[in-house]
Formats: structure tokens, sequence, C-alpha cells
């Protein structure tokens, strides 16, 4: 038996690390935390010191019963779990649950797995850090304490079942106070002025640096210069530069798969979890900047190898965050000549992102040559103004370049090309020049790139922390992540070519959103029942502040238990507070008006399964209801909006002698004819679909439907074989069955399928129902 033990955390980072240490090493995985606290109100002891009982969780006994084998067997044992606070905390669980001593266990920490970086941790063990360790805890047992006494005050007083959380709350808050802005905001229209002039056969693009607020200023400045003259007042030419970003933290390499690779944040660090473990990367939970000596060297290696001497300029990057750890290093690939890896397509363009930012911060400056042009109009005192920008040399351009958030808006703004030849004096030929009516936009919604971002400049969460934020907020429904369309909106364009004079009446979508983060209606009431009562949970610098507390216990400057006792009391007592809240001073609910036709109250309030209208008391044995439409809050609908709702359900006509009926239910708007349901896309209104469409659309679900049946049987109608994505299965009951690639499914006979359903192996357990941590 090997005499060196070395657990790590995951399945896929043993394999990885048993190669490069040899035969006298056995690498064992103990798939992520292996205790927790428990379920209940026994896990903390309040009265003594917060005191925590941990349990090893149902999921591990059998990995702890493994492990407990190996270190038996063993004459050292290193514990090699992530090295950060969540990893150091691990490695104490474990040390705790499989009884090691300090004379046989050493905590050995890396960053990236490479043999170099093995073998330089197997000659600097340690011992576990406990003042890490006590941030971990001290995080863990805050934010139980906070959902556990949070969560049945909101059941109690809003709705069973839901959840609060200390750093879900606040990005949740951000998430409302930015519908809020958006709902609020009143657009102002103005007129923008550009122009085109032909300089012998190429164009020229100009505009007008100011905009006219009205439509008659723009249309007398257009009229205006159907008169006039034009020339090149003055070209003035100098030199720019621009430098590359530093290399990736956790957030900036998450916002940038978002806006380049359109990733999810959760599918970013899934993907660099791999490419980590595969040892392609640096650990990806970072928020440090710094590259170490030998990246450095790498990097210009790479450089001089694959661009030239010219092109390399070695930068040390510091990071801005106060809580970055300089120790540790910005995400990076663990050897700079190998610009592409990955073992499938997700993998290789994260990696080539990765590789092309690190490489990039270590090159020279792009340098530029901008040219701006003033051009005189003869009848006036205004001047257009165009840019141009010429790259005189590529420097990092030759391989990245960041891209932003508002890349739009730049666009509309017009690109810097490269200017015709110009020399000043010149005439210049008008072909065009138009007035635009444009509209100033609302703050954007987030994206989870952004609100990513925000977390970050606010000292909120931590880079574990962003991740899992993001994902809680839309698995508890306080936040849907979806695609809306815009709507139409009439726009005035004036247009001056050829001496005459046009005017038209456009049309523009506006409003469209691309997979935004929107609040939903409990999201609202929850948020506001918070602010009103919690301030301390929900507020943005208390919430920065604890962070700070997190960070003094790390580097032992101040005791855990101390930090949570300050929170709590003050916590604590709001709690006991709520007590002599009356459900109905919630604001969960606003009376709209009355029903013309019953003389009813009309109220909007949240259901048991969501936004609804309702006529009548809660009394009232004969009250309607109707659901709310999808992007509909409770807090701006009106009568007239309520009054709508009540049209459905709605009797389409009929098909087959069965009435089709439309209407909105949980999942959005449907059809149901003869006890079937036909979902309605985003094509159709139920308020306005007509018979013809609904027939069309049974049909063709009765289409699909047919294709997707292959057959059932007579002795047990439960049992069908259906089509599915991935080719025929068995359907019984809740479950599904694969057949096996030597049956055919048409031929299948009802004894064969039964012995294809009692004889389905069991699913296999182990890796692929392993969570990492974090």
């Amino acid at each position: 038996m090997p005499k060196n033990l070395v657990i790590v955390e995951s399945p896929a980072k043993a394999k990885t690390i048993e190669g490069y240490l040899g035969k006298d090493f056995k690498v064992a995985s103990s798939y992520g935390h292996v205790r927790d606290l428990p379920k209940g109100e026994h896990a903390i002891d309040i009265k003594n010191h917060f005191k925590p009982t941990y349990e090893v969780t149902a999921d591990k006994k059998e990995v702890i019963k493994e492990l407990k084998k190996l270190v038996k067997d063993a004459e050292m044992v290193y514990l090699a779990s992530d090295d950060d606070r969540e990893g150091e905390a691990i490695s104490w669980h474990l040390k705790e649950v499989l009884d090691l001593k300090d004379a046989n266990s050493k905590r050995i920490v890396f960053r990236e797995i490479t043999k170099s970086a093995i073998a330089k941790a197997m000659e600097n063990p340690r011992n576990i850090d406990i003042d890490l360790v006590n941030a971990q805890q001290a995080r863990r047992i805050l934010d139980r304490l906070v959902g556990f006494e949070l969560s049945p005050v909101l059941w109690k007083k809003i709705k069973a079942g839901l959840s609060a959380g200390r750093v879900q709350s606040v990005a949740v808050r951000f998430i409302v106070d930015r519908e809020r802005e958006i709902e609020k905001f009143k657009s102002v229209s103005s007129y923008r002025i550009t122009a085109l002039f032909d300089v012998g056969g190429k164009v020229l693009h100009a505009e007008l640096p100011k905009k006219f607020e009205t439509k008659e200023e723009a249309e007398a400045f257009l009229k205006s210069c159907l008169e006039a003259s034009f020339a090149v007042k003055s070209l003035e030419t100098k030199p720019a530069k621009k430098s590359p970003a530093a290399p990736f933290t956790t957030s900036t390499l998450q916002q940038e798969a978002s806006r380049k690779l359109y990733f999810s944040v959760a599918q970013t660090m899934n993907i660099a979890q791999k490419l980590y473990e595969a040892g392609k990367i640096t650990y990806m939970r970072t928020d440090s900047v710094n590259l170490s000596d030998e990246a450095l060297a790498g990097a210009e290696a790479a450089i001089l190898a694959n661009y030239g001497k010219e092109y390399h300029q070695k930068r040390k990057f510091t990071s801005k965050s106060e809580g970055a750890q300089e120790a540790h290093e910005a995400v990076r690939p663990t050897d700079f000549s190998v610009p592409e890896a990955g073992s499938d397509r997700n993998e290789q363009r994260l990696y080539e992102l990765i590789w092309k930012r690190a490489i990039a911060s270590q090159m020279a400056d792009a340098r530029l040559e901008k040219t701006n042009v003033t051009i005189s109009i003869s009848n006036s005192n205004e001047q257009l103004v165009a840019s141009g920008e010429v790259i005189k040399f590529e420097g990092f351009l030759k391989v990245y370049l960041e891209s932003t958030e508002d890349e739009d808006e730049e666009e509309e703004k017009g690109g810097r090309g490269i200017l015709p030849p110009l020399k000043e004096g010149e005439s210049l030929t008008l072909k065009e020049m138009k007035g635009r009516q444009s509209f100033s936009r609302p703050p954007a919604r987030y994206t989870e790139a952004s609100l990513v971002k925000k977390l970050e400049e606010m000292g909120i969460g931590r880079p574990s922390t962003y991740a899992p934020t993001i994902s809680t907020i839309q698995k508890r429904n306080y936040v849907i992540k979806e695609s809306r369309e815009g709507v139409p909106r009439k726009y005035v364009e004036m247009v001056i070519s050829s001496g005459n004079y046009n005017e038209t009446q456009k049309t523009e979508i506006t409003g469209a959103d691309k997979n935004k983060l929107f609040p939903t209606n409990i999201a609202m009431v929850v948020n506001d029942f918070l602010v009103e009562h919690f301030p301390n949970v929900i507020d943005f610098s208390f919430t920065a502040k604890v962070e700070k507390e997190f960070d003094h216990i790390a580097h032992g400057e101040q005791s855990w238990d101390e930090m949570i006792q300050n929170f709590y009391k003050s916590f604590h007592t709001k709690v006991e507070e709520t007590e002599h809240i009356k459900r109905t001073d919630v604001n969960s609910s606003r009376e709209l008006g009355v029903d013309p036709k019953s003389g009813k109250k009309v109220i909007a309030r949240l259901g048991k399964f969501g936004p609804l209208v309702q006529i009548g008391d809660q009394e009232d044995e004969e009250k309607q209801f109707a659901s709310l439409k999808k992007g509909q809050f409770i807090e701006s609908m009106t009568l007239e909006d309520a009054l709508e709702l009540f049209k459905l359900p709605r009797d389409v006509g009929y098909f087959e002698d069965k009435k089709i009926v439309a209407a909105i239910g949980r999942f959005g708007p449907y059809l149901r004819h003869d006890g079937k349901f036909v979902s309605l896309g985003k094509e159709y209104d139920p308020l306005s679909i007509n018979e013809e469409d609904a027939t069309r659309l049974i049909e063709e679900k009765r289409e699909a439907d047919a294709k997707k049946h292959i057959k059932s049987f007579e002795e047990n109608p439960e049992i069908e074989i259906l089509n599915g994505r991935w080719g025929p299965y068995i359907k019984f009951g809740k479950n599904n069955f694969k057949i096996p690639k030597d049956k055919e499914a048409e031929n299948l006979t009802y004894a064969e399928t039964v012995e294809i359903i009692e004889n389905q192996p069991e699913p296999k357990k182990g890796g692929r129902g392993f969570k990492k941590k974090k």
C-alpha cells in the first residue's frame, strides 16, 4: 500500500494529481464538503457563544467510511483541498472526522494543478489555518441564523415557503430598485443631426456635437443648411494609445464570458472548474490580478515566439479591491505556450478567452493616430465634427480587446473609421443631412454579469459567492432571467438631399431585453418588507461591512463569535418585534377600484400560486380571480388592466362540437379543448386569438403528440413507448426507462416491455451526483 494519502475535493482533480506524485502516493476525493450544520434549531448553540454542531451529511457517510480505511493504512495524510477559506474549512472538517493528529497529517495548498506546483506544495506543508476556518464558519453560521430566523417571519407575514438570505436579499434589492427606476423613467426626445459628405468618391461621416430639443429647431437648422456651403475648418491629428486590461479575476471572467461567449455566471464557473481540475488554468476563485514571476516569464516567452520582441511589455497589475490577496494569482493558463485546451467546444472557448486576456496583459500598448475634423457651415455659427482613428501599431490588439456592457450605444454614436484624405479650407459637397428623433433611455436592467460587477463594486460577496448568489435568487423565484420583446414606437426623420427637404414618420422597436434579470411580484413584496423591518440585513454598506469583518477574522484580527454576537443582538430583537406586525399591514395587496358590472371591490394581491386580481372581498363566496400577465406588477396595476384580465377565460369558438377556451394560467396563456391544453406562444394573445388560429394550434399539438406516441398496451395503459429527444423510451407512471440497443421500440411486446422495466440497472452512484462545493 502507498505510504502517503492525499485527499482532494474532486475525483477529476485526484486523477490529475495522482499522475504527478508516483507510486508512494494514493490520491482520494472527499467530493466537496463532508460535514454541515444539520437542519433544525439545534445546529447552533446561541447561548454558548454560537457553538456549532456539525454532522456528516447523508451522502458523504460512505465517502468517510472509505477515507477512514485509507487513513488506517497511510503513514502521512496530506489535506489538499482548495486554497481558500472554504477549502481550509473542508480540510479542518476532514481532520476532525477522520481523527487526524498533527503528527500524521499536513495541509498543502496549490493554485494550479501542474507537476511543479504540486511538488512545491509537497515541499511546503503547513498546519491548518484556524483563522481562515473561523472566517468560513462565521459566514456559514451568520447566514444560517439569518435564514433560520427570517424565513419563518416571511411565512407568517407574507406567504408560506419563502426564504431570505443575507447576500441574496441584497442582490434582489438591486434588481427591484432598478425595475422601479425603469418604471418611473420618463423618456425625453431630442433631435440628432448627422451628415454625409462626398470627398472624391469617398464618404465622410460627420455630426453636430449638440442635440436640438424640439422638432422646430431641428427643422429650421436643416432647412438653413439647404442654402449653406461647407468647408474643412480645421484638422487636428494627435497620437493616442490603448493599454490592455488586467488578467482575469473571478468577477471579470464571469462578466467577459457573459458578454463574449453568452455564458451564464454558473456555466462559466462550471467550465472553469473543469479546466482547473484538468491542470489547464490556475484556480478560478480569486480577486487578485497579480501574475507570478514564473507566469510573467511564460507569457514573455510565448509573446516573443509568436509575435516578436516589440510586442512584449512586462506589466505588474495590482488589485483595487481592499480584501484582495496578492499572494494569490489572477485566472491564467498554467502553460502560456499552449494556446488551445479543453475537452469540448465550450471549454476550448473559455480557455482561449483566458489565454488571450492573460497574454494581452503582457503586451505592448496599441499606438493610434486620432484625427478630429471641424466643418464650418457658411450661414451658421454651428460646426459639424468628424473623427477618425488609424492604428499605427497593433500591440495587444493583435490578440484581444475587452468588451463593454454599453457597446450598442458606442455603435449608435458611430464607430471611428479611417477618414478620407482632407485639407484645411477644402470645400465639401453635402450628399445628405439627417435629423433623427431619438429618446433618452431608462437605466438598463441587470444581466447576470452586470449584477456581479455591481456586487463587487459595492464590496458585497466574494469570488466564491457571486455564482451561487445569482443561482439562488433565480431558484427561489425572486428573479427570472429572460428575454422580452420590445414595443413599437414612432419617431420622426427629416432629411435634406439634392436641394430638397423631406420628413417621414418611421417606427422602431424599443425596450427589447435579452437575457436580463427581472424581479417577480413576490420579490417586490419581500424586499419592501425587509427594507422596512430589517434595514440592517438589506443595507448595502452594512452587508459590505460584514464582508470586511469576515476578512478581519481570516487575518486573525477579530474573534468570530464576538462578530456574530454584535450582529445577532439587534437582528434578533427585530425578529421579535415582527410578532406585532399584522399580516394585513404587509404591502402585498392593493385596492384598484370598483368593478362597474358588480359594484364590488377589485383587488390585486399575491395568491398561493402567484400574483392575481380578484373581484370581491376575501369573505365574498362568489369572488372571481384572474392571473396577472407576464411583466405586470401588483404595485403598478390599474383598474383598466385588471378588468381586461377578467375577460379571460374567454370562449374562442368550437372545434369538433366542443368549446375552445382561452385563458392565462401559472405557466402563461393557453387554450383548453376537450380536456386537453395547448400552450399559446408569444405570437398569440388569449384576448384576441380567433377560432381559425386556435383550431390550427390544436391540430398541430395533436400531430406532435401522435409523433411522440409509438405504442401503448391494453394490459396496462400506464405503460407507453414514446419518442423523446434522445430517441424512443418507455414511460411508466412518472418514471422513464431506457430501451436496450438491440431492441426495436415498435416491435416490443408487453412482456418484453415489463421485463425491461423490471431489469433496469440501478443509476450509478458517485461522480455524476457529486455537487461541487460553493
